[in-house]
């Protein structure tokens, strides 16, 4: 062990000036790119360009945001935390993103494609009525709005851990860039953006993990140490859902979770349809899956060499060095990698290049979500394009000043990775299950689905409020020593035996279970918070055809058939007709896209169920069966039949 060590010395290195150069430098480029852009299309202030880069992205700017969208700094913090704390599970969350990513390619993304729509949520007003869509729009607009403090937040809170820079004054600072070249540039600025700073990522992520393995002698030996202490963990296929991490719980319940992030979420889908056709969408969307695994892989591999490292001494609450599991990845930075002055700059750049990618693109969400589900139908129905176009581009400003007040709230909540999972996961269920009732079953009605919204909303908070509160939970973090630490250095009373080979995390488990006999729902606080998504989606299913059934079902044949996706014929397109007719349940998809949709710059009249999109029609290729085939046309949606 080196001597100049934070667990060796008691102290933690600092940033060198090269450091802050390459910071600086990567904030500036990132702003750059925001300038260069709105200069370069000035005269074009179009809410189709701003929104949309004019439908024309390439695929692979479109794939990179795609892939740092949802993938930030809380991934970069907290996965290899989350491997250091308990075990290799995390990595099968890889299988989880391939059954999601699938899923949205091939179901998702071509059905809203091919609707041309500006914000997701119209759909709701088309299937269920405009009180659908104002609540699915509220939701996602509270929802976003969480999800971007949360990722504000974290990555300043590395650069407090390893420079001193003062917290509050980092976050103010990360979200004025952001926020400055999404509102100046649109998506053409966050998916030029969005590429470099994925490189910035990549580059950071391996300069860690080659250094750390350099220090512990190779790859091979931190892993030896790793399963010794049985942090190497794969076969845990426990089906109970309260198990946290299990198999199940990764691939299903995290498949789902992504599932909706890829495919019913308006930033991913507002990417996915700046490309100039449906199958160069779905291309983007393959694109980015080796982007998924191998950051993933390398982080989950940085959180088995830091492990390693601190293998003999676990830091949190050593001589103050640090006090939260957040905070572990970047004292481990700074102990191996700051006597080679920029490469901790790298990293930390890093993590603000993981933010500033999911901040942009969430940012360019709400600028195409407010005006057109809020401003539009309810406050200004006649506000012409260039008007549009300039209040985007406020509420992007609007956006950037609220999140940065709510990041506070999020330095209270603990863990990051988890809570903003678990908190994403709750808001977001809802909203995904209310996309799956109306596009997969056509007998679902508008009271069906409020209903069956508000059931789902009301018991996923209160399965998550309940298990914040009682912090009920039945995974243990993984046993952790102290002996290695170099206690002469240490300014407290805290012995070794104090910090002895079980974590704290043993006394909540204790008294959780305490509280499991008096509280009769203890069992349902400790579902792991990635069913949390499955579970909320299949409430509202399940609530909103019961009611409707109730209520007197929509007759399948009377409903738009643009508005149905014909689930079988994507999964299934080389099953027989005699067999895929009868799983269309009474929905003729033939011939649905022969109408032209005409752009429409006013609010949406047109009742449910029988609804134009209000933007203008796009060419592409829908999910097809042996009897469908959807061509491509310049000014309309066509489809013919195939032998």
């Amino acid at each position: 062990m080196a001597a100049d060590y934070s667990i060796v010395t008691g102290y933690i290195k600092t940033f060198s000036v090269v450091d802050y150069v390459v910071f600086a430098v990567t904030l500036i480029l990132s702003a750059a790119i925001g300038v260069y852009v709105a200069i370069r299309d000035r005269n074009n202030v179009s809410t189709g360009e701003f929104l949309f880069g004019g439908r024309k992205m390439h695929v692979i700017p479109v794939a990179m945001s795609l892939l740092v969208t949802f993938l930030s700094a809380l991934t970069l913090l907290g996965t290899p935390a989350e491997v250091y704390n308990y075990n290799t599970m995390f990595w099968w969350i890889c299988l989880g993103y391939l059954v999601s990513v699938a899923g949205a390619t091939w179901i998702f993304i071509p059905f809203f494609y091919k609707l041309g729509l500006t914000s997701i949520f119209e759909y709701l007003e088309m299937r269920f009525g405009r009180a659908m869509r104002l609540a699915g729009s509220l939701t996602f607009i509270l929802q976003t709005m969480i999800y971007m403090s949360f990722v504000l937040y974290a990555p300043s809170l590395a650069l407090n851990a390893v420079t001193g820079f003062d917290l509050w004054g980092s976050v103010a600072a990360v979200g004025l860039v952001s926020t400055m070249y999404t509102a100046l540039g649109g998506m053409k600025a966050v998916l030029w953006t969005d590429t470099f700073q994925a490189g910035i990522m990549f580059l950071g992520l391996i300069a860690v993990l080659i250094r750390g393995s350099s220090v512990v002698g190779g790859f091979g030996n931190a892993w030896s140490i790793a399963h010794e202490r049985s942090r190497v963990v794969f076969d845990d296929f426990d089906p109970d859902p309260s198990t946290r991490h299990s198999w199940w719980a990764l691939v299903v319940g995290g498949g789902f979770l992504w599932m909706s992030l890829y495919g019913a979420n308006q930033a991913q889908v507002q990417r996915a349809v700046s490309c100039p056709s449906v199958k160069k969408a779905q291309l983007a969307m393959l694109v980015n899956i080796p982007g998924l695994f191998f950051l993933i892989s390398i982080c989950c591999m940085v959180g088995v060499v830091m492990f390693a490292f601190y293998s003999d001494c676990h830091p949190i609450g050593f001589n103050n060095l640090i006090s939260r599991t957040d905070q572990l990845v970047p004292l481990y930075v700074m102990d191996i990698l700051a006597d080679t002055p920029g490469v901790p700059g790298i990293f930390v750049s890093s993590l603000f290049s993981g933010s500033l990618s999911s901040l942009s693109s969430n940012l360019n969400a709400m600028a195409a979500v407010i005006p057109q589900d809020i401003v539009r139908p309810y406050f200004l129905p006649h506000l012409t394009d260039r008007k549009a176009t300039i209040m985007s581009k406020v509420i992007v400003l609007l956006s950037g000043a609220v999140m940065i007040v709510l990041a506070f709230m999020v330095s209270q909540m603990g863990t990051v990775l988890q809570a903003s999972y678990s908190v994403y996961a709750i808001i977001n269920g809802p909203i995904f299950g209310v996309f799956v009732l109306g596009m997969i079953f056509p007998w679902a009605n508008n009271i069906g689905a409020i209903v069956g919204f508000c059931v789902s909303t009301l018991f996923m908070f209160w399965v998550g409020i309940g298990a914040f509160v009682t912090k009920a939970t039945t995974s243990v973090k993984s046993p952790v020593l102290t002996q290695g630490c170099n206690w002469n250095v240490t300014n407290t009373t805290t012995t070794a035996a104090d910090l002895s080979t079980m974590p704290s995390s043993n006394v909540t488990h204790s008294l959780a279970q305490s509280s499991e006999s008096s509280d009769p729902f203890y069992r349902m606080y400790t579902l792991s918070y990635l069913y949390y998504t499955p579970t909320a989606m299949a409430i509202l299913v399940i609530v909103g055809l019961i009611v409707s059934f109730i209520t007197g079902p929509r007759e399948p044949s009377s409903i738009d058939p643009r508005l149905i996706c014909p689930l079988f014929d994507c999964l299934f397109p080389c099953l027989p007709e005699k067999i895929l007719k009868p799983l269309r349940f009474g929905v003729s998809h033939k011939g649905k896209y022969d109408l032209s949709m005409p752009k429409s710059e006013g609010p949406l009249e047109d009742p449910p169920g029988r609804h134009r999109p209000d933007v203008f029609s796009v060419p592409g290729d829908e999910c097809t069966d042996n009897n469908l085939r959807f061509q491509d046309d310049q000014h309309s949606l066509q489809s013919d039949t195939a032998v």
